[in-house]
């Protein structure tokens, strides 16, 4: 009992070293999803190349301590963590200048689990915050973690006001329900929501062109209206995703003028004009 409020005290301190590291950045954007599997961390990843490619200066927060999967998408698998001479952990410079902060950067392996129960891993990304050494730079982009968990909550609650939601959700059966608590959760948190990508859309076929919804037909309009938001994005299925991944190759990079990279760079550009109006 006596260690409570000291454990609090330190936790407090790394909260508000945290955020005043993070207003450094002149727009933050964490990237949502009310479940897994919807392709968040692709969204995230790309969509930070794309800022990158469009001259902003960009970090990318892999806050997905479970499922960390970035390193992988931006080609970084064999990167680590290192501090610095004053103790602060330095960024891993990817591709474009992309700077990743990610927990899979500090394990031994990539495929070291981490078996930490919440409280433990919501501590450990408050630390981890606080303790990078994040300079200044135009968008902070922040792959959260899947649901509305305790780590999500501490993301939440780190961020600095003005601080924007992107909700990543994939056209199912279960789309309207997993929307509504991706909604509700940067409502509660007083994040500001931007809009809706609707990944794995539809697939196209290669032959004749034909779109095809292999994951279901759910409007993505219909439920965007609904929460008084818009749909930014339609991203389609296609197997050169998994061809640059296989290749250890930024998506973005190694397929520059296909279909999904096209989309993707157009929602940046989208992203850009609303918050930079």
């Amino acid at each position: 009992m006596s260690t409570s409020p000291r454990s609090f005290n330190t936790a407090s301190l790394f909260q508000e070293k945290a955020r005043r590291k993070l207003e450094n950045y002149k727009y933050r954007l964490l990237v949502i999803s009310g479940k897994g599997g919807v392709g968040k961390s692709f969204v995230a990843s790309m969509l930070s190349l794309a800022l990158a490619e469009r001259g902003k200066r960009v970090a990318l927060f892999d806050a997905d301590i479970y499922g960390s999967s970035t390193p992988l998408l931006l080609g970084l698998q064999g990167a680590k963590h290192y501090l610095d001479e004053s103790g602060e952990i330095l960024p891993v410079e990817g591709p474009l200048g992309v700077k990743l902060v990610a927990v899979n950067l500090m394990l031994e392996t990539p495929d070291t689990p981490v078996v930490w129960r919440g409280p433990l891993a919501s501590r450990a990304i408050l630390e981890l915050a606080a303790r990078v050494k994040w300079e200044s730079g135009d968008y902070l982009v922040v792959d959260m973690p899947p649901g509305t968990g305790d780590i999500a909550i501490t993301i939440a609650q780190l961020m600095p006001r003005e601080t924007h939601a992107l909700i990543v959700t994939a056209p199912n059966a279960l789309s309207e329900v997993i929307v509504a608590k991706a909604v509700n959760f940067a409502t509660s948190m007083g994040l500001k929501l931007l809009g809706v990508v609707e990944n794995m859309s539809y697939f196209k076929c290669p032959h004749c062109g034909r779109e095809t919804s292999i994951m279901g037909v759910l409007s993505g309009e219909s439920l965007a209206s609904k929460y008084s938001t818009q749909v930014l994005a339609k991203i389609p299925l296609s197997p050169e995703v998994n061809r640059a991944i296989d290749s250890k190759k930024p998506y973005l990079l190694a397929d520059k003028d296909g279909e999904i990279a096209r989309i993707i760079r157009g929602l940046t550009d989208r992203i850009i004009r609303l918050l930079e109006k």
